[in-house]
């Protein structure tokens, strides 16, 4: 199996990172660093493995697989769950442009992966965007999880805003699952949306019937 700094270099080289790997190493467990902070109860280390792992399974959807691999890596950068509306994303995005720009990236390359971070705050995507499409899709996975997964998950992202009151908490949740179940499907790419989409339908309007 490949460890991540091994998958970080190695996503960083395919997209034309210039940098010598003792820098792709070191940003690599930087960012480890960060995914491990004490306020993530499901925005962690173990999130963005599992969002690796859907980009490399479904890897032959995407144009530019390596480009998507570094936005999984970068889209929860920064994360903060105090912050408000997209901030989060906002910041993420421009610290995934500056770290790859130092990184020796291309700069197109490094607006684009920040472009694709961006995407995660709504997981809105246009017509034609399979690589945005990968990502949203690999980001959303865990909506189809089974049972016992999904409510590790929920409970976990009760942990992480444990600060909010339950009334608020149980609005803002509903909220966010209503506007997940608004478009026509949750994930974009057929082949994933094929595999997935039923599972997540029922779990999020399971949820959204528990919460009211």
């Amino acid at each position: 199996m490949t460890s991540l700094p091994d998958a970080f270099r190695s996503a960083a080289r395919g997209a034309g990172a210039t940098a010598d790997d003792a820098d792709l190493d070191a940003a690599a467990s930087y960012l480890v660093g960060r995914w491990t902070e004490p306020q993530r109860h499901y925005h962690d280390v173990t999130h963005l493995a599992a969002v690796l792992e859907v980009v490399d399974r479904f890897a032959h959807l995407a144009p530019n697989p390596d480009r998507v691999r570094l936005a999984a890596w970068l889209h929860d950068a920064v994360y903060d769950p105090r912050a408000l509306g997209d901030a989060n994303e906002r910041d993420s995005a421009e610290f995934a442009e500056g770290l790859l720009t130092s990184l020796g990236a291309p700069p197109e390359v490094a607006a684009e992966v920040a472009r694709l971070v961006g995407l995660t705050a709504g997981h809105a995507t246009g017509e034609d965007d399979p690589d945005g499409e990968l990502l949203c899709d690999a980001d959303l996975a865990i909506l189809a999880a089974d049972t016992d997964r999904y409510a590790r998950y929920t409970s976990a992202i009760r942990r992480e805003y444990a600060h909010v009151p339950d009334d608020a908490f149980r609005a803002g949740r509903s909220q966010v699952l209503t506007e997940l179940l608004r478009p026509p499907s949750v994930f974009r790419h057929a082949e994933i949306r094929a595999e997935w989409e039923d599972r997540a339908q029922a779990n999020l309007k399971a949820e959204l019937e528990e919460l009211s």
